[in-house]
């Protein structure tokens, strides 16, 4: 290939991802920082792949329309894989809200973690209302039984501040946070 053809499908390939670029506007999932910590009886905490639903899995930001249908923004995604981003939320909530050391999983270390937490997603979606809506279960298990073993039910409700996939993003947010410390209260109790 010649020295000009190559610069030029060069050129032809920094001009297709710079469209795809400029078309999509790519959305963090991120959480604000805990306003207190709880006090949990271990050390360590091992936080599973998060289970989402297929809606909620792809790279698109839904939101429910007026109908009921579930529909992408526009020209929105979300920046990270949602699974991944959301476990890894997930397990820094878990770890900088409480006296715990949390990561996900593989579990990288030779001595197993204290606890582990399994989130699976029922419902997780911007309403008409005006709310961020985060439903499903959690449960807590612990080989060595530091702690009770537990499975309990979640319904987050959040309001949705502005308009667009960043207030959608900015709302799943809060609603991981809240998730997050719910699952340290039923740890610590």
């Amino acid at each position: 290939m010649t020295r000009l053809r190559k610069s030029l499908v060069s050129l032809a390939a920094i001009a297709v991802l710079a469209g795809c670029g400029a078309t999509s506007g790519r959305y963090l999932i991120d959480t604000p920082a805990p306003t207190q910590q709880v006090r949990v009886p271990l050390s360590t905490i091992e936080v599973r792949d998060v289970t989402l639903p297929d809606y909620v899995s792809s790279a698109e930001i839904m939101v429910q329309s007026e109908d009921g249908a579930l529909r992408p923004v526009a020209n929105a995604i979300w920046a990270d894989n949602p699974v991944r981003g959301f476990t890894l939320m997930l397990a820094r909530n878990l770890d900088t809200g409480s006296n715990a050391a949390a990561m996900t999983e593989p579990w990288p270390l030779t001595e197993p973690p204290h606890a582990r937490v399994e989130v699976r997603v029922e419902q997780m979606v911007a309403q008409t209302d005006g709310t961020f809506r985060l439903t499903g279960q959690f449960a807590i298990g612990s080989p060595d039984l530091v702690v009770r073993e537990r499975i309990s039910r979640f319904d987050i409700v959040q309001p949705i501040s502005g308009t667009g996939a960043g207030a959608i993003a900015d709302a799943t947010g809060r609603a991981l946070q809240t998730l997050s410390m719910q699952i340290l209260r039923r740890m610590g109790g």
